[in-house]
């Protein structure tokens, strides 16, 4: 049985005198101007003040010339743009870096998180809680493959990897500015943002939304990008691949014992063993495969020691644009 989580005691707030919301954006020229529209009406209706953090993440396209001029227009905006296509996580910790304000919120640029649920986040930190998630109750205009993906992914990385995973969240949820003071001291090369944030522990919470079409553009998320993810959480954040090696080598241990003990049980009762080299050959390929296996779950985790002890950058700044002028 698992161990409850933490009691904590709610201490209400005041609303924040700063909301940052931190937008990743990767090739997203066409949903720009739609994202545009619908933040800064979103952003005006709102009783605080908005800083707006839109971190281009390498994109191949004219991305960060829509950010430009929007930034140019709107004193609420800060645009940083990445040297290089760093991926999703790294940019959501570049807005989170640059964010000032009081709580963060990370949305995903397709509008596939509503800017419209975020009141209701903010809700929920006056009344204390350091993180709200959003929970997504339906995601619509998705394949169904990637909807199946998506509900095993959190399933599975809370039965094998990290059983305080929020099942059917992404990244977009609010972290008080103590939360993310914490976070940001959290500088591990490989990142799983959305599992580092449940880690923390602070009082948390969920806000539950439908999940709408993409605004514009084709999905820059696929299965192969989940899949990379899953395999990051998974090294990220629990031994778990060494421990199946591991158990792949005791059984193969095993099989091997069971069929000495075969082999000497039929010899000493007469029996006719035909000598041969296709069990020889078997057993050889059964017992390198369990080898190679456990050495590439080994590889893997030192490969990630390697690289993290090179101590680079999680991501490069070429420039930024917003409150404090031009970088």
């Amino acid at each position: 049985m698992g161990q409850s989580p933490t009691y904590h005691p709610l201490i209400a707030r005041p609303a924040p005198r700063l909301l940052s919301v931190v937008v990743p954006v990767y090739n997203e020229q066409a949903v720009v101007p739609i994202l545009r529209e619908q933040l800064t009406a979103w952003a005006s209706a709102q009783p605080y003040a908005i800083e707006l953090v839109l971190v281009n993440d390498g994109s191949t396209d004219r991305t960060i010339d829509t950010l430009l001029a929007w930034a140019n227009e709107d004193g609420r905006v800060v645009v940083i743009g990445l040297a290089r296509n760093f991926g999703h996580q790294a940019a959501i910790t570049a807005g989170l870096d640059a964010a000032t304000g009081d709580a963060v919120v990370v949305i995903d640029a397709d509008l596939q998180d509503p800017p419209s649920v975020i009141p209701a986040m903010v809700d929920r930190y006056e009344q204390g809680y350091d993180i709200v998630y959003g929970k997504r109750l339906r995601r619509e205009g998705e394949p169904v493959t990637k909807k199946i993906a998506g509900w095993a992914f959190y399933r599975f990385m809370r039965a094998f990897i990290y059983k305080d995973l929020p099942t059917d969240t992404g990244d977009f949820r609010l972290v008080s500015r103590r939360t993310l003071d914490v976070l940001k001291q959290m500088r591990e090369t490989h990142r799983f943002v959305r599992g580092m944030v449940a880690w923390l522990g602070f009082p948390a919470t969920f806000v539950a939304y439908s999940r709408p079409p993409r605004a514009a553009g084709d999905s820059k998320y696929p299965l192969k990008s989940l899949a990379k993810l899953a395999w990051t959480g998974a090294i990220s954040f629990s031994p778990l691949p060494l421990r199946i090696s591991l158990a792949l080598g005791v059984l193969v241990a095993l099989a091997g014992v069971g069929v000495a003990i075969y082999a000497l049980a039929a010899k000493l009762s007469g029996q006719f063993i035909v000598p041969g080299w296709t069990s020889q050959v078997v057993v050889s390929c059964f017992i390198g495969g369990a080898i190679l296996v456990s050495n590439g779950m080994l590889g893997e985790y030192v490969g990630r020691i390697f690289e993290a002890s090179k101590g680079r950058p999680l991501y490069v700044v070429s420039l930024k644009k917003g409150k404090e002028g031009n970088e």
